[in-house]
């Protein structure tokens, strides 16, 4: 309810006196608007030779997740002046429902056609029956992201005309990375790395989302550090950008190390080599921390 009244508060603050915004400037380019940093990375590697298209990003803020984002006036400006909107799907951008629903661009729902993972709490691991939810985060599997950017060129097509994609790029492949390693487990501090541990060959034995400045229960803690011991477990990740708070409390109680892996939820390059390139240093990661 709060991000539905923030939404309202903001589409209302831009009708005020002073506060007005500008129609849409009568040019020839076509303004694509990308919701995510890594549909930001494909978008900017399909159109990169296609004339008078640009491309930016809605949110790149050190944060490790959207849940609580709440869109700004300037997020608003760029949703009223796109033309496509490329959106992650799957009900990550929630928070800015109320603004699609309002905007005339076309919109792009990168996860159709994806196989996606139910949340964590809707497979049922706490315990309580939840309406069916998925997870979002599947472009942290480099098959599925793959996937994605060649079903993007299709849809982008429509509005760009004919694109002449890159073709030539290597997949890390994360199981012949990782080899063999002595501790096949997962346990991380943010709920989105389900496709990222299958893509691994990698079981998730836990994965708790926390918000910054807070730590999980104490019989959350109890279980994680009775996990690490039972599955001998050398390191538990946190998000780059996620809270590291209850993550040290248990590494004091076990002497398991803590490692960072990147969600991808910010950045400031282009172009889908990058987002190889930070899949391919996560599961680096992996493999220093588990081998």
């Amino acid at each position: 309810m709060r991000k539905r009244l923030y939404a309202v508060f903001f589409a209302a603050l831009l009708l005020l006196p002073g506060c007005r915004q500008a129609p849409k400037q009568e040019d020839s380019a076509l303004h694509i608007l990308c919701t995510t940093y890594p549909l930001y990375l494909f978008t900017t590697d399909l159109t990169g030779g296609v004339e008078d298209v640009e491309v930016t990003l809605l949110v790149n803020s050190q944060t490790s997740c959207l849940h609580d984002y709440t869109l700004t006036v300037e997020d608003m400006k760029a949703i009223e002046g796109a033309d496509v909107i490329v959106i992650n799907g799957a009900g990550l951008e929630d928070f800015m429902a109320d603004a699609l629903a309002a905007s005339d661009a076309a919109v792009i729902d990168c996860s159709e056609g994806i196989d996606l993972l139910p949340t964590l709490e809707h497979a049922g691991h706490d315990g309580h029956d939840h309406e069916e939810e998925y997870d979002p985060h599947y472009w942290m599997d480099p098959l599925w992201g793959l996937m994605v950017r060649n079903s993007l060129c299709s849809a982008l097509e429509e509005y760009t005309g004919p694109i002449s994609p890159h073709t030539d790029y290597q997949l890390p492949d994360p199981r012949e990375l990782l080899g063999e390693l002595s501790c096949p487990y997962l346990i991380t501090f943010h709920d989105g790395f389900q496709y990222f541990a299958d893509a691994c060959s990698l079981t998730l034995l836990k994965a708790i989302e926390e918000e910054e400045g807070s730590t999980a229960s104490a019989a959350e803690i109890k279980e994680i550090a009775a996990l690490i011991e039972e599955y001998h477990i050398p390191a538990i990740f946190v998000e780059k950008n996620g809270s590291r708070a209850t993550a040290e409390v248990i590494a004091r109680e076990t002497g398991c190390e803590i490692y960072e892996l990147d969600m991808l939820m910010s950045g400031q390059e282009t172009g889908f080599p990058a987002y190889l390139n930070a899949l391919h240093a996560n599961i680096e990661t992996v493999r220093e921390a588990l081998q």
